[in-house]
């Protein structure tokens, strides 16, 4: 279910970003920042709801949302070196968006099952 999040947020991004850069012209950074808003506001909705939902959370919904963020935004530099190196060396930010987005599957997964969104001990999800 992870996933679902995951794809939601890439798909979603993936078509703001092209409606920004190539419909609107923006520069790519301010593309993929206004992608990354509404993406990451729709994951964090998949991921807390749906696929780390638990019925007796343990973590106020602020400690949820912080450790998204705290996590989302080390996420964004790394991201964005990805692409930036990666257009830097001619390859175009959509490319990019695969590449980076390769990374961050296992990445965020990890972060959200153990950290972002942990269950009590002893339960299973």
């Amino acid at each position: 279910m992870s996933l679902a999040g995951g794809s939601l947020y890439f798909w979603v991004g993936y078509g703001v970003f092209a409606i920004c850069y190539s419909l609107l012209h923006w520069w790519w950074l301010w593309a993929k920042m206004a992608a990354d808003i509404i993406g990451w506001t729709l994951n964090y909705i998949a991921q807390r709801y749906w696929a780390f939902q638990t019925s007796h959370p343990y973590l106020r919904e602020i400690q949820h949302v912080s450790r998204y963020l705290t996590i989302e935004i080390v996420g964004f530099v790394l991201d964005y070196l990805i692409i930036a190196g990666l257009k830097a060396i001619g390859i175009t930010p959509y490319i990019g968006f695969f590449i980076s987005a390769g990374f961050f599957t296992v990445w965020s997964y990890l972060w959200y099952k153990y950290w972002v969104f942990p269950q009590e001990k002893g339960s299973s999800n």
